[in-house]
């Protein structure tokens, strides 16, 4: 037993703040009589304002931290696929062709089913990018760049830019 006015030695689990980060943006929703998207972020924003303050009376959790990370990793991302989609439209809109294909093999840190997939699909989802294949014992994805300048540029920046995250992300 804690003394009065002592934070709890471990807090709720990540999926019960969730939980309960969703059910305040839909009392907020319910409350405020506006259904729409905009206004259930809205409601989750105020929630999570809201348990985080809470954390002396409920603990410490890991949901806090890793909800920091994926908003950090949205926008990692987000720039990413902009300066890609710029690089793409410049080559498209210009009468010289800057394109140099190539296909690299990068090592994988991941090891999870989940961990490469999502590895794969980032990578897919970048423009001027595409992952081809991952190796059968899953330490290589094959990847295909429209600009290969450095291939051991392109590696270090996956490895140390995408994968790096999204294992932080995951793990």
């Amino acid at each position: 037993m804690t003394a009065p006015g002592t934070p709890p030695a471990s807090g709720a689990s990540a999926s019960a703040m969730f939980a309960g980060n969703l059910l305040l943006a839909l009392g907020w929703v319910a409350l405020s009589g506006h259904f729409d998207v905009v206004n259930l972020l809205v409601g989750f924003i105020f929630g999570y304002i809201v348990l985080f303050l809470l954390q002396r009376v409920i603990g410490r959790t890991r949901y806090f931290t890793r909800t920091t990370g994926l908003v950090r990793f949205i926008g990692f991302y987000a720039l990413e696929v902009v300066r890609a989609n710029v690089r793409v439209a410049y080559d498209v809109v210009t009468p010289t062709y800057h394109a140099r294909p190539g296909i690299v093999a990068v090592p994988l840190d991941a090891r999870t089913d989940t961990e490469i997939t999502l590895l794969s699909n980032l990578i897919t989802m970048t423009p001027g990018s595409l992952a081809v294949d991952v190796a059968d014992d899953r330490s290589v994805v094959y990847v295909h760049v429209m600009y290969l300048e450095d291939p051991d540029e392109l590696r270090h920046q996956i490895k140390h830019d995408l994968e790096r995250r999204v294992l932080e992300l995951l793990r």
